[in-house]
């Protein structure tokens, strides 16, 4: 279903309505809080909720740095 609905000039247009895979609420794609999935959740809670993180976290994440003082070979328990 395509073309545009509602009062005003432009109505809404029915091609941006997604629906959330995690809550099934109907959402206008552009306007999702959602950084890297907004055609896929509602919102950035949605997709924290159902990945268990967020994708723009993920990609700012660091790898912690070593703490001085550990070996980098795992240490034999002595018999």
């Amino acid at each position: 279903m395509s073309g545009a609905i509602g009062p005003g000039s432009e109505g809404m247009n029915l091609e941006h309505i997604k629906t959330c895979v995690r809550c099934s609420l109907r959402y206008d794609w552009r306007r999702s809080s959602s950084d890297s999935l907004k055609m896929t959740y509602c919102s950035h809670l949605c997709e924290a909720a159902d990945l268990g993180f967020t994708l723009e976290a993920l990609l700012h994440a660091q790898v912690p740095s070593s703490v001085e003082g550990e070996t980098s070979e795992p240490e034999t328990a002595a018999i």
